[in-house]
């Protein structure tokens, strides 16, 4: 297995920014051959020829003519399939190479934006649609208060995906399923395959519930060391003993309660 940043497209990981939330250059952009053979290959982490992923894309795509639907179709099931089908949870959370793999995620069922993201992208490329992964730091006011003490604050490092459909770079969020939201008072985000999906900047009574910080940009595959690094540096205390993971012991479901 590699652990690379080469390929790494748009912007590199850059220091703390003024606050803003990113926004997607709607300026359409013709990949090249070699992009498209490239942004939609299986890597060790988008392992999208492995069994267990076809499956999983399978079963979203059950009800839609895979060879008269437009990738635009095929990217907004997906999404759905990703952000409802696989449970969001913070806690015990394998963050290793083997449990940051696309397969690996269907197979624990849960994860939390690191492992959905990498999972989206995993099954979009598995239908041909080009798409990276993408990381930013967050202030989330919507944390619990355990997992803001494990986070040291209400900053977090986080990570999306970035598809490549009608000819230009969408930032996609398929992370908070819809039990969540609800259970946070949020309304569940959605996507239409023709804008960006990030967090609502508002909860579903009008109070402010996230805003992105620093941008990291676009990495056509998972950048462990980086990711790693970051969790190292930025949460210290939310990763386990031997750090591989995140704590144990919690659920975020019930400490809304």
């Amino acid at each position: 297995m590699t652990d690379t940043l080469a390929h790494a497209t748009a912007t590199q990981p850059t220091a703390d920014a003024t606050p803003e939330q990113p926004t997607t250059d709607a300026t359409p952009e013709q990949l090249t051959a070699d992009d498209l053979a490239r942004l939609t290959a299986a890597t060790d982490f988008l392992d999208h020829e492995h069994e267990r992923v076809k499956a999983f894309v399978d079963k979203a795509l059950d009800k839609i003519d895979r060879e008269n639907a437009d990738q635009v179709d095929l990217a907004v099931a997906l999404y759905y399939a990703v952000r409802d089908g696989i449970h969001y949870e913070v806690y015990d959370a394998s963050l290793s190479p083997d449990g940051l793999k696309a397969s690996s995620i269907i197979a624990g069922g849960k994860g939390f934006c690191l492992h959905k993201s990498v999972l989206y992208a995993a099954c979009c490329r598995a239908v041909g649609i080009p798409a990276r992964l993408h990381y930013s730091d967050v202030r989330n006011h919507l944390a619990s208060d355990r997992l803001r003490s494990y986070i040291g604050g209400d900053v977090f490092f986080h990570g999306l995906a970035t598809v490549y459909l009608e000819g230009r770079w969408l930032q996609v969020t398929p992370v908070f399923n819809k039990l969540l939201c609800r259970l946070y008072g949020m309304t569940p985000l959605e996507f239409d395959g023709r804008s960006d999906s990030l967090y609502h900047p508002f909860d579903a009574q009008g109070r402010q519930s996230m805003e992105f910080l620093t941008d990291h940009g676009d990495f056509d595959d998972v950048p462990h060391a980086f990711v790693m690094d970051t969790m190292r540096r930025k949460h210290p205390k939310f990763l386990n003993a031997d750090g591989t993971g995140t704590v144990s012991g919690g659920s975020l479901a019930d400490e809304a309660a």
